[in-house]
């Protein structure tokens, strides 16, 4: 299980929170100029990263926020958490993180299923 560390409510167990899919998805500035394929895209298509991946969150059973998270898809690892609004923070090899960083996030062993 993932320990999360919500920004305003501090570290909570995973199942207290809800994933709410890629972060950073630009809203079309014409949507009604958008053709049925073009909105398609928006709504439907994104990117499935191997990897630090930016995804969106919200505490659900707690203060109800949304935030963001970067998270690693392969090793479950929590790079760190950031609010709605703030820019992706640069983990390029020697880059500061910035937002809140996490410690004790945990992988899901073998034997609890991925």
């Amino acid at each position: 299980m993932l320990l999360i560390s919500c920004p305003n409510c501090g570290p909570r167990d995973e199942t207290e929170f809800h994933y709410g899919g890629q972060a950073h998805v630009a809203y079309p500035e014409s949507p009604n100029e958008l053709s049925d394929r073009e909105w398609a895209e928006y709504l439907f298509y994104r990117e499935n990263t191997k990897g630090t991946f930016a995804e969106r969150w919200v505490h659900s059973t707690g203060c109800r926020q949304w935030f963001n998270m970067l998270r690693d898809t392969v090793s479950y690892e929590i790079h760190s958490i950031y609010g709605m609004g703030q820019a992706r923070p640069d983990l390029a090899p020697g880059a500061p993180t910035t937002g809140v960083p996490i410690s004790g996030s945990t992988a899901p062993t073998s034997s609890e299923g991925v």
